[in-house]
């Protein structure tokens, strides 16, 4: 069993690398494709008002600028926009939509 190595500073290069791939921010990929599918599954009137921000386990998560754009996703129109993004992506990729209020 090798001993374990010192942790101490490392190149930022590195830390900007890491962190872009474990938050799934790869260009092309990952978080990209999602967020590009939601956007495309919504009205253009829209998107501007209810922008994708996080994607973990399924879950995407969309924040709005207002209760009403929020009572409107939630209640009535956020399940067809999944739907059309998942058909966007080709497979089921989005499970759930949570809504947020902007702060």
């Amino acid at each position: 069993m090798e001993p374990r190595k010192k942790r101490g500073p490392s190149p930022i290069d590195e830390l900007i690398k890491s962190f872009v791939r474990d938050h799934g921010l790869r260009s092309g990929g990952g978080y990209t494709q999602v967020f590009r599918a939601w956007n495309e599954a919504l009205p253009a009137p829209l998107r501007p008002h209810a922008q994708p921000v996080r994607f973990r386990g399924g879950e995407l998560t969309v924040e709005v600028d207002s209760a009403t754009h929020m009572q409107e996703l939630k209640n009535f129109t956020g399940e067809s926009y999944r739907k059309k993004a998942n058909d966007r992506l080709g497979k089921d990729t989005i499970r759930r939509v949570g809504f947020k209020l902007r702060g």
